[in-house]
């Protein structure tokens, strides 16, 4: 009977049409006020829609009527709403309750289970593992137990009493199942395995592995237990054991985890020989026999040849460099046999790199090996000439030449190259390969390659030539010839990632934010992307105008996170269920770092920001603000010394170490700076002040803005000159509010100063006749009036709610917004009239047709080879330009006083 009359609310649920099931839930309850599922349901659909205040309430009335879950339509609704609001303790008082009236279900100990498991609640989740195992003979159960109670013991501190009897309690259920054959898959040997790990016991996970023929036969197919299994031989200080193992592992496999591990093994057992050179000597020949032996076999030679590589460094690292040298070689001259055999293979220059930036550096990471470097530069000068001459030979002699010239990018930077026309020396051969070669017609991947490393050049050499403020319309001019370049690749490898990722780079640079934006679309960034590349955009549309398409991305990146919350969840109970238990760390440690992401507090505040510009009525935009969570915003030191960052930094192909900042393109080519703790945390207490105002609340902003002010002038480094002009602009705000909400004082003097401010980060009046350098149009201009208008808009609620507050000053600020919006209005427009009109001619004359000795080769080469690329990139600039300009023109008009 209740499943009929709830029809009509589950068939609208299943629309998504949740303003119907709600109203078919009103019905209901308007004739049966005591439907309980029809209650349970509203609860649900509240919880979904937001109204958490109205959905708690109505859930808590159900969970203090006992009776009521007894249905399993209240056990339902009421569960699912509370996962929707993120209760999970709620959520087991549901099935709790609900066990009271089924005290045999299986099916409710297994969701009071579930239901701490997603939710981290360790103790919940071992009392609940002890009653299925204790109620419900099934193997899995036994496996449950033993991951709650590592999980809880861990999880409470690994050297506490209670932690260690969870943990010892958990050995032992391992042994009795071990004993009694109910250890039978290699999932629940890795528990095993992980328990004795937590313990410290490495001889006793030895010990496992080699229990039975079973298991032992168990651990042959299982690569990663084989790793496993020497990786303990080593700790433990089984050396002859170790290398015997990985001998045998590597007859078979090629595991580069395996060679490291052999390696390790042999280098420590020198340590042992103490001054028997003859044992040292025989351990280092036996292991460089062998690495030769399986270098020797075909598609193996790879992981054995950087073995060689890898060991000769070693041994010269801890002491050994003259038996090295002696019997397994020089690593200089290994290095380059390596890139010899392999230089035609994409891969060589990533097996290699570290190898040759650990030669040079060997002493130290700030001290050069300067006759390490000296022969790695003589090697490559001969074997670079070669590669170029024989690059129309076919793919593979041109990988073999965009390998050689990665290798010359890093030996320059080691070197600490400075000097500009260094880095863009003989770059026309590397333009004319990449854009107009036989192979580039061909659309061969070495063309990407190589364009990817002429732009890299490019912006290197403008960094260290232009990277001076005063520089800054040689820099955008610098920077405009590398989008030339890259517009052109891109026409020959349009699904070229790295291509389109410097492309976002430039163009963010030159405040060209819709051009970005469609590189971005291009590459497709969808679920964990958005918290691992969403920097590279989300954002940059506020800093540039384009609140509203910036505001479209980050709510793309918001649903993710949203998504997120659900489904990690679903894939931690399909591991129990599925007994595959390994996963249940790396689900929970994902969950943990994506609930505590820099990026997701990024991502929301960036959208809370953007939401700030949508349009409305006086008393819209005050009930925004009034209505505004900005409980659940609020950070504490402690929150924000937990947040973890998951940032990719490591996308952009660097050809350099990351740690030679002065050649690390991701960080230079960073048009603003990262975000970090000190923004997230300045973007939290602006909603909160403009929350406090409209709440007429003098206390609580007193108390944020003194907050504001000093993150504004303690954390610079996090925030951009942009922003520290807006956290300067909001307090002069909350100054005027402060001072109109005593009608005694005039906010004639604060109030002048605030619009005086805004006034001076608006377009110069003359632009039509005296325009500025395409360098400010492409760096402060659009910024600065980015920033003119998003405290405007500000300023603007300041005005709504000086009026609904009825204080005196709403008029005298009402003024002075008016004759701003007046100037602004003229000002941007004369802008947008200029670039219409002259910007095109101005790029060509101002940056493509300079007689800079820097980059005048590559202007010609663009200009009579690939003009169309430098026309796409004129007009992607202007376009982009035009855009951001048009964005902030409608934002001032809309702006209704």
């Amino acid at each position: 009977m209740e499943a009929r009359k709830l029809r009509p609310v589950y068939d609208a649920l299943e629309r998504s049409d949740s303003a119907q099931a709600l109203r078919e839930c009103e019905r209901l309850l308007h004739k049966q006020p005591n439907l309980y599922g029809a209650r349970a349901l509203k609860t649900f659909i509240l919880a979904r829609t937001g109204r958490i205040v109205e959905a708690l309430g109505l859930g808590q009335s159900l969970l203090d009527t006992p009776k009521a879950l007894e249905s399993q339509h209240v056990q339902q609704g009421l569960s699912l709403a509370y996962r929707v609001l993120n209760r999970p303790e709620e959520e087991i008082a549901v099935y709790n309750t609900a066990l009271t009236f089924a005290p045999e279900s299986e099916a409710l100990y297994c969701k009071v289970f579930m239901a701490a498991a997603r939710s981290r609640l360790f103790k919940e989740q071992h009392m609940a593992a002890v009653n299925l195992n204790k109620l419900f003979k099934d193997k899995k159960y036994v496996w449950w137990l033993v991951i709650s109670l590592m999980l809880h013991g861990k999880h409470s501190g690994v050297d506490s009493t209670s932690s260690q009897v969870q943990l010892k309690l958990a050995e032992r259920m391992c042994e009795k199942a071990l004993a009694e054959g109910q250890l039978t898959t290699s999932e629940e040997l890795r528990v095993y395995l992980e328990v004795l790990e937590t313990l410290g016991k490495h001889e006793q996970m030895i010990d496992v592995l080699a229990a039975n023929d079973s298991l032992a036969a168990m651990v042959v197919n299982d690569p990663d237990l084989v790793t496993q299994n020497i990786t303990l031989l080593v700790k433990t200080g089984s050396l002859d054991k170790a290398v015997d193992a990985a001998v045998q592992t590597l007859e078979s496999l090629d595991n580069w985890a395996d060679y490291k591990l052999y390696m390790d093994a042999t280098v420590l057992s020198l340590e042992r020989a103490n001054g028997d050179e003859e044992a040292k000597k025989a351990a280092v020949s036996a292991i460089c026999a062998n690495l030769r032996r399986w270098a020797s076999v075909r598609d193996r030679a790879r992981g054995a040849k950087l073995a060689l590589v890898s060991l000769s460094l070693r041994l010269h690292g801890a002491g050994y460099g003259e038996l090295a040298n002696a019997v397994v070689g020089s690593p200089g001259e290994l290095i380059w046999a390596y890139v010899d055999e392999f230089q035609q293979k994409a891969i060589c220059y990533s097996d290699i790199v570290q190898f040759i930036n650990a030669h040079v550096r060997s002493t130290s990471e700030s001290d050069l090996d300067t006759a390490a470097l000296e022969f790695h530069a003589e090697s490559l000068n001969a074997r670079l000439r070669d590669a170029r001459d024989a690059s129309g030979q076919g793919e593979n002699a041109t990988q073999a030449w965009v390998n050689l010239e990665k290798i010359r990018y890093l030996l320059q930077a080691l070197r600490g190259e400075t000097d500009p026309k260094a880095w863009v020396a003989d770059i026309e051969q590397l333009l004319e390969f990449a854009l107009t070669s036989n192979a580039a017609r061909k659309k061969r991947p070495s063309c990407s390659d190589m364009a990817v490393i002429a732009s890299q050049r490019i912006i290197q050499s403008a960094m260290l030539a232009y990277g001076d403020p005063s520089k800054r319309d040689e820099l955008a001019s610098a920077l405009f010839k590398a989008a030339c370049v890259l517009e052109a690749a891109i026409q020959h490898n349009g699904e070229s990632f790295l291509l389109r990722l410097y492309s976002i780079r430039v163009y963010i640079y030159l405040s060209c934010y819709e051009r970005a934006k469609s590189n971005y679309e291009v590459l497709n960034i969808k679920n964990i992307q958005h918290d691992t590349l969403g920097h590279l955009l989300f954002g940059q549309g506020m800093a540039l105008g384009c609140f509203v398409s910036d505001l479209e991305l980050c709510y793309d990146g918001v649903a993710f996170y949203d998504q997120s919350r659900s489904k990690i969840p679903r894939e931690i109970e399909k591991v129990y269920y599925e007994g595959t238990y390994s996963n249940v760390k790396d689900f929970l440690e994902f969950q943990d770092n994506l609930s505590r992401s820099v990026q997701h507090e990024c991502t929301h505040r960036h959208a809370l920001r953007g939401e700030a510009f949508e349009h409305g009525s006086d008393k819209g935009i005050l009930a925004k603000w009034r209505e505004a969570d900005v409980t659940s915003i609020k950070h504490t030191e402690k929150t924000l010394n937990a947040l973890h960052d998951n940032r990719d930094v490591s996308v952009m192909g660097l050809l350099t170490p990351a740690d030679l900042t002065q050649w690390n393109l991701e960080l230079l080519t960073r048009a603003t700076p990262m975000p970090g703790t000190g923004w997230i945390q300045a973007f939290s207490l602006i909603p909160q002040l403009m929350n406090y105002m409209v709440c007429a609340d003098l206390d609580a902003i007193e108390t944020a803005l003194g907050e504001l002010a000093t993150i504004g002038s303690s954390s610079k480094s996090t925030l951009s000159t942009q922003d520290c002009v807006l956290v300067r602009g909001i307090i002069d705000i909350m100054r005027v509010y402060i001072q109109a909400s005593n009608e005694k004082e005039s906010v004639d003097e604060k109030l002048g100063n605030l619009v005086d401010s805004i006034h001076a980060l608006l377009p110069s009046d003359q632009f039509d006749t005296e325009p500025d350098t395409l360098g400010m149009l492409s760096s402060l201009t659009i910024r600065n009036a980015s920033v003119a208008t998003e405290l405007f808009t500000y300023a603007l609620s300041l005005k709504h709610a000086l009026s609904a507050q009825r204080l005196a000053a709403a008029n005298t600020v009402g003024s002075a917004l008016s004759q701003l919006r007046k100037s602004a209005l003229k000002s941007i427009n004369l802008l947008r009239g200029w670039i219409d009109k002259c910007v095109r001619s101005q790029i060509d004359e101002q940056w493509l047709r300079s007689d800079d000795e820097l980059y005048s080769g590559i202007t010609q080469f663009m200009l009579s080879r690939q003009k169309q690329s430098v026309d796409i990139a004129s007009k992607a600039c202007m376009m982009s330009w035009l855009r951001s300009v048009k964005n902030l023109l409608a934002q001032w008009e809309q702006c209704s006083l």
